[in-house]
């Protein structure tokens, strides 16, 4: 699923059967010979995975991570049922191989995915291209993907029970405030205008499609030679949400200044030299593709993706603190999580200025 190069030795913590998981595989597999070696990615999502080989073919496992979890978290099932769907309907997706939800096996739930060799470019400046012509064409590449996932009939596809169409935004900004409430170190008071700002100014406009709710370059594979997605990634927190709401957070390289080591935003670089598309252009591109004519609210939809993130942030802030993270660290995040608000409250008043 990524480079093979990122992978290491599995994990003590997340160490299982191997042998178990042979014979499953055997039993459930076609194709598979036997002689199974396994490799864990280094880099982390909540739910571990894991690159998979026998003497002809290499696949890609997910599973639930060991130990107690909420209900409704790592939910592998999903996964597995969303690419499942995808892949039918020409969306670029690893192919769905097995689901397994029998604890016996492994320990945990899983399931296996093909193994889609190809590039990942974990900066939106992607310095691994080629060069300006073919970064330019990878944006064009991942919006239109983008354009393509939001045009799925989702219910024609049999996803009408994959989310709750409508309220999406609503619902959206009340879980994120409470995770930032329960997160919370101290008083940041451009989170908590954001938060008033955010509240007030839920668009009356409504649209339902499939979300995949952590859309980035980061998030997808790029065909080895070609300047084309092959394969997106990461559908842990996919749902039936505000197309909108993806498209904002695909930008907002566009909208958040660098921070101390994080460079990774788009402000202040020199664009076309780069072959990146301006958000102008880009947003255009995505209209054109996805049969819209404007984009409503942006600003409401930028500063709440913002949002969010500083929530996030503000989480694994405490987490630190609660955990007796190094000072050096904690500090770094609480910083960020603010600095995120700062953010986000700017663009908030953009909006209401508009």
């Amino acid at each position: 699923m990524q480079n093979k190069t990122d992978t290491t030795e599995i994990r003590e913590q997340h160490r299982f059967d191997i042998p178990s998981l042979e014979k499953y595989m055997k039993d459930n597999l076609e194709g598979f010979s036997g002689g199974l070696t396994v490799q864990q990615f280094v880099h982390g999502q909540s739910n571990p995975t894991f690159i998979l080989g026998d003497d002809r073919n290499t696949y890609v496992l997910r599973k639930k991570p060991p130990g107690k979890l909420l209900p409704s978290a790592h939910a592998v099932d999903r996964e597995f049922r969303i690419i499942s769907v995808l892949g039918k309907k020409g969306v670029p997706v690893p192919r769905a191989y097995l689901l397994c939800m029998d604890d016996s096996v492994i320990g945990t739930p899983f399931y296996l995915m093909e193994y889609v060799e190809g590039r990942i470019f974990r900066s939106p400046f992607a310095p691994e291209a080629s060069g300006n012509e073919e970064r330019k064409a990878i944006y064009d590449s991942m919006n239109e993907t983008l354009a393509k996932i939001h045009r799925v009939d989702w219910a024609e596809a049999g996803l009408s029970d994959y989310g709750k169409p409508g309220n999406y935004m609503e619902r959206q900004v009340d879980r994120w405030t409470k995770q930032y409430m329960a997160s919370q170190t101290g008083k940041i008071e451009s989170m908590e205008r954001l938060i008033a700002w955010l509240r007030e100014n839920i668009p009356s406009h409504e649209a339902t499609s499939i979300v995949h709710g952590d859309y980035r370059l980061e998030n997808m594979i790029i065909h080895p030679h070609e300047p084309r997605v092959i394969a997106v990634l990461d559908w842990e927190i996919s749902t039936l949400g505000h197309p909108l709401a993806d498209l904002a957070y695909n930008c907002m390289p566009y909208h958040i200044p660098d921070f101390n080591d994080i460079k990774m935003s788009l402000q202040g670089r020199d664009l076309s030299l780069l072959g990146i598309p301006s958000e102008k252009d880009y947003l255009g591109s995505y209209c054109r593709r996805a049969g819209i004519e404007s984009i409503p609210s942006w600003e409401f939809f930028l500063a709440f993706s913002i949002f969010r993130l500083a929530s996030i942030v503000q989480g694994v802030y405490k987490r630190g603190l609660d955990g007796n993270a190094s000072s050096q660290n904690a500090r770094f995040y609480g910083e960020y999580a603010r600095f995120l608000a700062d953010t986000g409250w700017g663009l908030a008043q953009k909006g209401t200025e508009a």
